[in-house]
């Protein structure tokens, strides 16, 4: 009887480890971070050196829309950003600490613009305007960026006072879009 009970126990376990070894050749890998989730750069390696490969996912054509709106106000002072150039940044490794030392954020930041210059000369060097998209705002501070796809994005513009009193603003947002979806955004 204990022999049988014994048995049965190895059937069983045998049959529980094949169904665990079915199950994990089923499970996915990850691979790598998916495009506008960068890797962390790794302590003591310094600055992420710029690399265009890095943005070739940013070419490609998607579904998503941003569709953005300068809605700043600082007090009693509201900001406009009508006929100023919005600037969309694909999200990498290089960018994303560009933005940590230009705007001391990588998620959002409102920041005197000569203040976001000034810090030019300690960011990541690097030419990224190839794969920066470009947008105009209208008179009612909105615009809108339509074809992207999947991915994070760094949204930027500059805003001014608009009763003109007041030093103009460098403003930044990250933004994720994902699955044909339209993100409404305020800066």
């Amino acid at each position: 009887m204990a022999y049988k009970l014994r048995s049965m126990l190895r059937v069983r376990l045998l049959a529980v480890l094949v169904l665990a070894a079915a199950a994990a050749a089923c499970a996915p890998t990850l691979g790598p971070p998916p495009p506008g989730y960068p890797a962390p750069v790794e302590p003591g390696r310094g600055e992420p050196a710029f690399r265009a490969h890095d943005f070739a996912w940013s070419q490609q054509p998607g579904a998503n829309t941003i569709a953005g709106r300068l809605i700043y106000q600082r007090g009693t002072t509201r900001y406009t950003c009508a006929g100023a150039i919005v600037i969309l940044t694909p999200e990498t490794t290089w960018s994303r600490r560009r933005m940590e030392v230009l705007y001391l954020s990588s998620e959002r930041a409102a920041l005197p613009a000569d203040e976001v210059r000034a810090r030019t000369a300690e960011a990541p060097p690097g030419d990224s305007s190839p794969f920066i998209k470009r947008a105009t705002c209208d008179s009612t501070d909105r615009f809108s960026f339509t074809r992207l796809p999947d991915g994070a994005w760094y949204a930027i513009t500059i805003g001014r006072p608009v009763k003109g009193t007041g030093p103009s603003l460098a403003l930044m947002r990250r933004v994720v879009t994902r699955g044909g979806r339209t993100v409404t955004v305020g800066l």
